[in-house]
């Protein structure tokens, strides 16, 4: 045989190894006490999930569902059994220390060590997939990459690498005095500079762009209701953003501020403590969602400690924010779940359902849908995650009792499983090493091959 041919014949060979494999693969068969419509709020028992790699392939009652040679049972028919929640605005290697001289220390080995236990409280918690919102030196790049191989875990991530801002505005370094010369990494003003960090953050592997549109609460000499960036440079932003296929996440507080970046076209506006009812109506007509981070306020009434210089900015944003949320929401003002976790402590995420319930006036299953269906939307993956639907990464979390009769129960989840792994099993401990491949770096769906040389 020549060559050429023999080249053909292996690659072949070695195509079709790979399909009879595809078509072997073992079965996870996930019995299921009462299954969770996020769609409709339906929640029908007793349903089996199949589970082949790190897609669910079937969903059909138990009584039909036989195990065959080689399948896996999951039983959680004691569960309400719910698809793995979203967190759409997180920053997985921060810490809720904003002492100054803590925060001039942190090294991006810190910030990347903090990252893989930050990751794995995450996705205990029931969070299977996040948008990292900012971090400093790509750290939040490597440390999706290497929950991707399978080396840590943590939930699906979306990453931002450092958010672009203006000097001396909230996404700049401004706790030391001049002569450090001391610039935050996404620093950019004028419209040739940010088109270039914006393709900068691309180049070095983020998957969204974040911005600074106003002041922040957590930042040194800025005000929070005043706006940054100009619209002609956010416009620039999500012109280069959008055409090379990342959305853009836009802080801010301010009415103003959430105004022009919604002119601009940002995806979402993240906080949005000022909103007016001119800014509600842009946000309506330009379908951007809100993303409240409501919890962090009532964490910080009870358990926050801050230098005076940001405790002030946090009680007089605290003051109206919650108002302002409830009456855009009211308005029709499209939802999506994120919590600023970091601010307050990772792993009690879902608390934020609970403000929304409580205080905004949502229904339990309108709550849960900002934190999956509405989550997965802003974030792109509506063919991927938000529902248990045939077709989707088998991200599946479990629950003692009914969520829509009392959404707190989400602060305690059960059971956790990503794309068929299973990571947290309460009533089977011994299920979570059996079934977790970490040991070996192996994810379900991701081939590890040896592939002859050609």
């Amino acid at each position: 045989m020549r060559p050429k041919l023999a080249r053909i014949a292996s690659v072949a060979a070695f195509s079709l190894t790979i399909a009879a494999s595809a078509q072997t693969a073992p079965r996870t068969l996930v019995r299921t006490g009462h299954l969770l419509n996020v769609h409709t709020g339906a929640e029908p028992e007793g349903l089996t999930i199949v589970v082949t790699g790190d897609k669910i392939t079937a969903i059909s009652p138990t009584a039909q569902t036989p195990a065959q040679a080689g399948d896996r049972e999951l039983d959680l028919t004691k569960y309400t059994v719910l698809p793995g929640m979203f967190d759409v605005h997180v920053h997985l290697t921060g810490t809720t220390n904003f002492d100054p001289y803590f925060e001039l220390s942190m090294t991006p080995g810190k910030e990347a060590i903090i990252g893989v236990e930050n990751a794995k409280t995450t996705l205990e918690a029931g969070f299977t997939s996040v948008r990292n919102v900012g971090a400093n030196d790509y750290t939040d790049v490597a440390l999706r990459d290497e929950i991707n191989l399978g080396h840590i875990p943590g939930p699906h991530m979306q990453v931002s690498g450092p958010a672009l801002g203006i000097t001396g505005g909230h996404m700049d370094e401004n706790l030391l005095p001049f002569e450090y010369h001391v610039t935050g990494q996404g620093v950019a003003d004028g419209i040739p500079a940010v088109q270039q960090k914006v393709r900068q953050n691309i180049k070095y592997g983020a998957d969204l762009i974040k911005i600074g549109a106003s002041g922040g609460v957590l930042s040194k000499g800025d005000d929070p209701q005043a706006s940054q960036y100009t619209l002609e440079e956010m416009q620039a932003i999500c012109a280069d953003a959008h055409r090379l296929g990342r959305k853009v996440a836009a802080h801010a507080h301010g009415a103003q501020a959430i105004a022009l970046a919604t002119q601009a076209g940002v995806d979402s506006i993240e906080h949005g403590s000022y909103i007016d009812d001119a800014s509600i109506k842009l946000m309506k007509q330009h379908g951007t969602y809100l993303v409240p981070t409501s919890y962090l306020y009532d964490w910080y009434k009870e358990n926050g400690k801050l230098p005076a210089f940001y405790a002030q900015k946090m009680h007089d944003v605290t003051s109206v924010a919650r108002a302002n949320h409830k009456r855009a929401i009211a308005a029709g003002v499209k939802v999506a779940m994120g919590t600023d976790a970091a601010v307050y402590p990772h792993g009690l995420n879902a608390h934020e359902f609970e403000v929304y319930v409580r205080d905004y006036g949502m229904s339990p299953l309108a709550s849960l849908q900002t934190g999956t269906l509405n989550a997965a939307d802003l974030m792109g993956w509506t063919d991927k995650a938000g529902s248990i639907d045939v077709g989707k990464w088998a991200d599946v979390i479990a629950v003692e009792g009914d969520p829509l009769k009392d959404i707190r129960l989400l602060q305690h989840v059960n059971f956790v499983m990503k794309s068929g792994v299973v990571y947290k099993d309460e009533s089977a401990p011994a299920a979570v090493e059996k079934l977790n491949p970490m040991a070996g770096n192996t994810l379900p769906g991701a081939m590890v091959v040896s592939v002859p040389a050609l």
